[in-house]
């Protein structure tokens, strides 16, 4: 008899989004005349560069010729495209990387959630918390995590609070772990780690002999200077650090889906026998084996935001949505809602009024002016009592959804 993976019903019912996708379509399904504004999935809504088209649309006449045709390319990426990357993110700020230290992938989702493979199932897994729920779901999906608890936590994980009592910044942990999540700009937050900040997780690893996992999903939209465009800004960082990137939010890659994830070779674990091995080597062989490699229609469409033409176009995208932000932000302040974020990421956090549970808020958005957002317990416990919404829609809507909320009744 076949039998199942038991940790999966560890799980919550539904990943989040789905549960509001289902609420969602329930209630339009009971109210068709409804006119729902969606900011709550991370989803984008302008065209992707007008450079990524032309590029992609040259790619395509390529794979219409035999002399130009392309079949299997290098599952780690073709180096048009890593080269370019590693030119234009990491060696303006002094950085130089092989080109063996970068796997280009269908996007950072992907490879946030599948990095656990090549860690130890005993190894202890901190996780920030609110969080992303994939780095959580994947580690309860491979068997590291115990039970889940009534108070939201699973057995085994430590979580690392991040409210508005301490500025949204996660506290070292007080015992050793060996897997840290971090996402900065964050999500769902919208806040940052400044470089004195991220030293500390830094210094940490090296001490504990951990790895951290850090999310730059959303690199592009920093503004401030103290924030660090990258981990490997930090000293040491390239011997305890993955980081993973995403074209999703940058150029509008949502649909297209590309991403990719470094692994300096300097990164390393130990072995049952006690030797170290770099983790690049094993995921250069995880990476090999279940993946067959981004198309390269959508590899040339990415390697067109560096060009000339395709990072003013980028940053003009990136602004439209950080404008967004902006009157989000604004808007809610004007409504009497405290409000997070929005500087340095796509991302408002805002605070529940009256302390209202965040799923309760959910529903009063929708059912009273048609506004989506994301409820904050949805990405852990310490977010109940806060809210997303996401600066990723139409300037049109979201003018229109900051002026329901203003006349909404708190």
């Amino acid at each position: 008899m076949a039998t199942i993976n038991d940790n999966y019903l560890k799980l919550p019912g539904s990943y989040l989004f789905a549960e509001i996708g289902r609420r969602v379509a329930a209630y339009k399904e009971a109210h068709p005349q409804a006119d729902i504004i969606r900011l709550g999935i991370g989803d984008v809504t302008q065209p992707l560069p007008p450079a990524c088209i032309e590029a992609m649309h040259k790619a395509v006449d390529e794979l219409a010729k035999a002399e130009t045709f392309r079949g299997y390319g290098p599952e780690q990426g073709y180096s048009f495209l890593t080269e370019a990357i590693l030119k234009n993110n990491y060696e303006p700020y002094g950085l130089h990387f092989g080109t063996d230290e970068i796997f280009v992938s269908d996007g950072s989702k992907s490879d946030c959630g599948n990095i656990q493979e090549i860690f130890g199932l005993t190894d202890k897994v901190a996780i920030t918390d609110p969080v992303y729920p994939v780095y959580l779901d994947t580690n309860v999906m491979a068997g590291r995590t115990g039970e889940l608890q009534e108070d939201g936590h699973f057995e085994g994980v430590t979580y690392l609070p991040c409210t508005a009592e301490n500025n949204f910044a996660p506290e070292l942990p007080q015992e050793h772990v060996d897997m840290i999540y971090l996402c900065c700009p964050n999500n769902p937050t919208g806040t940052t780690l400044s470089h004195a900040e991220l030293k500390k997780w830094v210094d940490y690893a090296k001490k504990e002999d951990a790895v951290i996992l850090f999310d730059a999903a959303y690199a592009a939209y920093i503004t401030e200077d103290d924030v660090p465009r990258t981990i490997y800004e930090i000293e040491g960082a390239t011997e305890v650090a993955i980081e993973f990137r995403s074209f999703s939010k940058t150029a509008g890659f949502t649909g297209t889906r590309c991403g990719y994830t470094i692994i300096p070779k300097g990164v390393t674990g130990k072995a049952a026998d006690g030797s170290r091995v770099d983790f690049n080597r094993l995921w250069n062989r995880r990476h090999t084996t279940k993946f067959n490699g981004t198309a390269y229609i959508v590899q040339r469409g990415a390697a067109a935001i560096y060009t000339e033409e395709g990072k003013a176009q980028v940053k003009e995208t990136i602004a439209y949505y950080m404008e967004n932000a902006r009157l989000i932000r604004e808007g809610l302040k004007a409504a009497g809602i405290e409000a997070y974020g929005g500087i340095n990421a796509p991302y408002i956090w805002l605070k529940t009024p009256n302390n209202m549970p965040s799923w309760d808020f959910f529903d009063k958005l929708l059912t009273e002016v048609n506004i989506v957002g994301t409820p904050g317990a949805g990405f852990g416990p310490c977010g109940e009592g806060y809210f997303r919404l996401t600066a990723f829609g139409g300037r049109e809507n979201t003018l229109r959804a900051v002026e329901r909320i203003k006349k909404m009744k708190i």
